[in-house]
Formats: structure tokens, sequence, C-alpha cells
């Protein structure tokens, strides 16, 4: 399994700026499937502590939705939560993942993006809830989003 962990130029502006990802050999009848990693919840004290001026470009027009662009940010992880977790993947799923991707964020992030919790579960795209696995021990609200549509079939039809 190949664990690379990209470690930011500078010191980000908050502890949530790392992203993760994960590739699973096998999923869903695809192979080689990209979920990317994000916090599925976060206390709303946490979130009112981000200095979003600094987190979040100013937005292009006034009518701008920032919600999206914050979710970004709160989705992400710690330096010791993505340790956690990467040390989990490891652990639990060595022989089933290809990869394991750690990027840091870009700051500011652009205001208007979408986050990840956001998006809508559909024919090819859905959410794996890894709070729901019996065997999941950390108290981390971890989610994976995956879309089928990017990856081939592993019988064609």
């Amino acid at each position: 399994m190949d664990i690379t962990i990209t470690a930011p130029a500078a010191q980000p502006p908050t502890q949530y700026a790392h992203s993760l990802s994960m590739v699973i050999k096998s999923f869903k009848g695809r192979r080689n499937v990209d979920i990317h990693l994000f916090r599925g919840a976060w206390e709303a004290a946490d979130e009112a502590g981000q200095d979003w001026d600094v987190l979040i470009a100013a937005p292009p027009t006034p009518n701008t939705d920032l919600e999206g662009s914050r979710r970004i940010v709160m989705e992400s992880f710690s330096d010791e939560e993505r340790d956690r977790i990467i040390n989990y993947l490891k652990e639990q799923y060595s022989t089933r993942l290809t990869a394991i991707q750690s990027t840091p964020l870009t700051f500011p992030v652009p205001a208007g993006l979408s986050g990840l919790s956001q998006l809508e579960p559909g024919k090819n795209v859905g959410f794996i809830e890894f709070a729901k696995i019996p065997s999941y021990p950390l108290d981390i609200p971890l989610m994976g989003l995956y879309d089928l549509s990017q990856h081939l079939p592993i019988v064609e039809e």
C-alpha cells in the first residue's frame, strides 16, 4: 500500500487543514475506487471558533454562499486525526487498499464551493459511514464519498 502525506508549505491558519483519500482495490463491482474521506459532523463551538475571514477568500459577489466553503474546512482533519485515521486504515484494511493520500488544503479556500457532505447520493455516487461499521473504533465521525462512474467495472458487460 502506498501512503503519501504531503506536508503544508506553511503553518495552516486552522487545525483542520488536511484532506484524506484512499483507493480500494475492489468496491461494488469496480476496481481501484477513489474514496474521498471527510468528517461527517462537528461541534458548533469548533466551527464558531474559526477565523472565517482568514480561511475563506472574499466572495466574488455579496450573494455568494459561504456555507459550502466553511464545510470544506470543517470536513477536513487535524494532524492528529489524520494520523489516527491512517493508522486505522492501515491496520483494518491493509489488504484491500492500494493507496492512502493526504494533502493540505490551500488557504484561503475559495468562496462558493460545495462541501462533500452536501453532495446527493444517487445511482453511482454514495457515502460510506464508518461509524456504522461495528468494528470502527475511532471517535471521529468519518465518512467516505465515492463515484462509481469514474472507475472501470471489474467484469466487462
